[in-house]
């Protein structure tokens, strides 16, 4: 078999393991197991006293090249969850988390678990128990299981039939000690006190008392229980003294956006052990600094780590990458780039070198864009921000700037005014744009600036790998979906049978010219739809009189143009023009600085019936043995758009919602959003749209399409209400 059905096979398999998850057998004493892990459900003691606390733990063995995650994953993955079903009275607690393994990958950082491991749960018997009887226990155990390959969510049922005898038990031979040994060694409070405080943008936490008094505590490393706290990646420093210790640490995004909004919980890990700690907000504490610097403390879990950067993922997901920028070519938000490309094309048909050149600095401008923002992606999520493929479309200053600029390229093509040349006579010169190469180059950076929100089949896979790998190895990642995008352009361009067929330069460019502008104009028209999203009617208004001012100083430039053609000077036009210009930039400056609109209910702009999007409004539905549609939706992701009005709003869908009697959530991402990040990534997406159906019963939702047919919709609906 060819290596590119192997590929497509691995992709297949990838996209259909949520749904193998959700079909767990029946529970069963005895491991369990599945290509990546082995679990079972095994007690620490022999039996369990009636009115005793009983502890019994999840055992993974967990395949080499993959692991698991602790309550808090880091920065990409998920916790293992646990769902029990008990006899009456039986009571579960919470998991006693060992103290988990830190595993660097290039800028991200991961806390999990590999090889074998063992998570105990305290057990409350009821003294109601018959002794001589058993218990029957049940748990569907949820791994989030990662390799260098893929994420994958596998749920097993684990059954146990615990004795219930009188008086104390002894150790179960086979796992009692293992158990024992993770209880002593778990981490767990211990008398300190602690402090915490933003202090010029980093925050200082300082412990003291306890058994951090009176010794050097050894390298030492901070594990916060919630994510977005503190950067994971990011190196932790400090200081100890007489009384504890101080560590420096850089702030997460949620602590930068909204800073310290209450008490920072986690666990202390140091040489002498591992303890729990609340640290509130305040001054720093006495004597937790001045008897010397702490040594850094060793990343955990190295081969974990660099399993997941192996040359099988990287070659995956390179050919993902080129497949996918092949296909965005065809998805809605690029069909005004097609414009662009198709006028640039039609200047050179009949001049191959030019052809040959423009295509090729088509495909440097085009690959140029991608390197920087992925560069950028890559760099804001090593310093602990929450984004994702389009991210640039979140902040509204940019959506207004382009905005700006696809009315000025639009304007130039209407021929308002003219870069390049001076005025072009018909059929000669470039059209409309930057003479030559240079012009195509700019052509191709733009159409990444604008077709980068939308995503095509193949690219989730490639933009969520490219996410985990060292940042050389990204790069290359990113380089290949540029690649797949300049593609059809450049291979036209080289090719002279087809440019041979293109009609010959004539009157007919000029009427080209002019009417590819009109895409360009509903694009400006559709950015400034989304900026008023993210910022408001007023920042709206305000963007309106920069765009009037920038088409009266462009129309006055084109004046001078005139003039000078005609052998005038022209300085009244071009002074006047560039006073209106500057103005222009004046008011989108206030545009951009306006103050965003408070947060309103998704419900009154998505469809009838949405609620928004978060992970209780997920359970209180399954909760009732409801459905769960969620769409994951943006209003700068066109696809999103098309597939919310033609596939998730239809009458046919709504009648199909009632009959399934479901819920559906809207997570809106135009702005940036922490926890819609997060659940994008947790289900191997860097983008929009995603859609998942929950149903009751299963743990794992359903992924849909991304693009949707109302008939996929309705199928799907059916299946989940069954």
């Amino acid at each position: 078999m060819s290596l590119f059905p192997r590929i497509l096979i691995a992709a297949l398999l990838w996209l259909a393991a949520p749904f193998a998850a959700s079909g767990a057998a029946q529970a069963q004493s005895g491991p369990q197991r599945t290509e990546r892990i082995e679990a079972e459900l095994v007690p620490m003691s022999a039996w369990a006293a009636p009115g005793s606390t009983a502890i019994l733990a999840v055992k993974q063995t967990i395949q080499p090249g993959w692991h698991t995650y602790w309550r808090n994953p880091g920065d990409s993955g998920g916790p293992t969850t646990l769902r029990w079903t008990t006899p009456q009275g039986v009571r579960p607690g919470d998991i006693v988390w060992p103290l988990p393994e830190r595993q660097r990958l290039s800028g991200l950082m991961n806390y999990g678990y590999s090889g074998e491991v063992w998570l105990p749960v305290p057990v409350e018997i009821p003294a109601t128990a018959q002794a001589g009887t058993t218990l029957p226990l049940t748990v569907k155990a949820l791994f989030f299981v990662c390799s260098a390959e893929m994420c994958v969510p596998d749920e097993l049922t684990l059954g146990l039939d615990l004795p219930v005898r009188e008086g104390a038990a002894p150790p179960d031979p086979r796992h009692g000690a293992a158990i024992a040994r993770v209880l002593e060694t778990a981490p767990r409070p211990a008398g300190i006190e602690a402090r915490v405080a933003l202090e010029d943008g980093v925050l200082v936490l300082t412990a003291a008392g306890g058994p951090l008094a009176g010794r050097d505590p050894g390298p030492s490393y901070f594990f916060p229980f919630e994510g977005g706290v503190v950067s994971h990646p990011a190196p932790q420093t400090g200081a100890w003294g007489p009384q504890g210790l101080s560590l420096r640490l850089q702030p997460g995004g949620a602590t930068r956006a909204d800073g310290l909004s209450g008490p920072v919980e986690g666990v202390l890990a140091t040489a002498h052990g591992a303890f729990e700690i609340r640290a509130e907000p305040g001054a720093a504490l006495a004597g937790t600094s001045g008897s010397g610097d702490l040594a850094a403390a060793p990343d955990g879990g190295a081969s974990a780590a660099a399993a997941r950067t192996g040359p099988a993922a990287f070659v995956h997901a390179v050919l993902f990458a080129i497949l996918g920028g092949v296909i965005l070519n065809l998805m809605p938000c690029v069909f005004p780039i097609l414009a662009m490309k198709a006028a640039a094309l039609a200047a050179s048909a009949h001049d191959a070198r030019h052809a040959r050149r423009d295509g090729l600095a088509f495909l440097a401008g085009v690959l140029t864009t991608f390197l920087l923002l992925a560069g950028v992606l890559l760099a804001l999520r090593a310093a602990g921000e929450a984004v994702g493929w389009g991210f640039q479309l979140q902040s509204p200053p940019v959506t207004a700037g382009l905005a700006l600029l696809m009315l000025a390229v639009a304007l130039n093509l209407s021929g308002v005014f003219h870069v390049g040349a001076g005025l072009q006579g018909t059929g000669s010169g470039p059209l409309a744009r930057l003479p030559g190469g240079l012009g195509a180059f700019f052509t191709g950076a733009l159409a990444v600036v604008v077709a980068a929100p939308c995503t095509a089949p193949f690219m989730a896979f490639a933009l969520g790998a490219a996410l985990l790998m060292p940042w050389p190895m990204a790069l290359m990642v990113f380089l290949g979906l540029g690649l797949g995008f300049a593609l059809p352009y450049v291979a036209v361009s080289l090719t002279p049978g087809l440019l041979a067929r293109l009609p010959r330069p004539g009157p007919w460019m000029e009427r080209l010219k002019g009417l590819m502008a009109f895409p360009l104009y509903a694009t400006a028209l559709w950015l400034a739809w989304v900026f008023s999203r993210q910022a408001g009617a007023d920042a709206l208004g305000l963007l309106f009189v920069a765009a009037v001012l920038l088409a009266l100083g462009l129309w006055l430039t084109g004046g001078a143009q005139t003039e000078r053609m005609a052998g005038r000077r022209g300085l009244l036009h071009l002074t006047a023009g560039l006073a209106a210009l500057a103005l222009a930039g004046g008011a989108l400056a206030l545009a951009a600085r306006a103050p965003a609109p408070a947060a309103g209910d998704p419900a009154a702009t998505q469809a009838p019936r949405a609620a928004p999007w978060s992970p209780a409004a997920v359970e209180a539905a399954l909760a009732e043995d409801r459905p769960v549609l969620v769409n994951f939706t943006a209003d700068w992701c066109v696809t999103c758009k098309i597939n919310e009005r033609t596939s998730l709003t239809s009458p046919g869908v709504a009648a199909a919602m009632a009959r399934a009697h479901a819920v559906y959530l809207v997570g809106d991402w135009t702005r940036r959003d922490d926890a819609i990040t997060a659940e994008l990534r947790r289900h191997g997406r860097s983008g929009v749209p995603l859609y998942l159906l929950y149903s009751p019963g299963s743990a794992e939702p359903r992924v849909l399409p991304q693009l949707l047919t109302e008939g996929v919709v309705i199928d799907a609906l059916k299946d989940a209400g069954s």
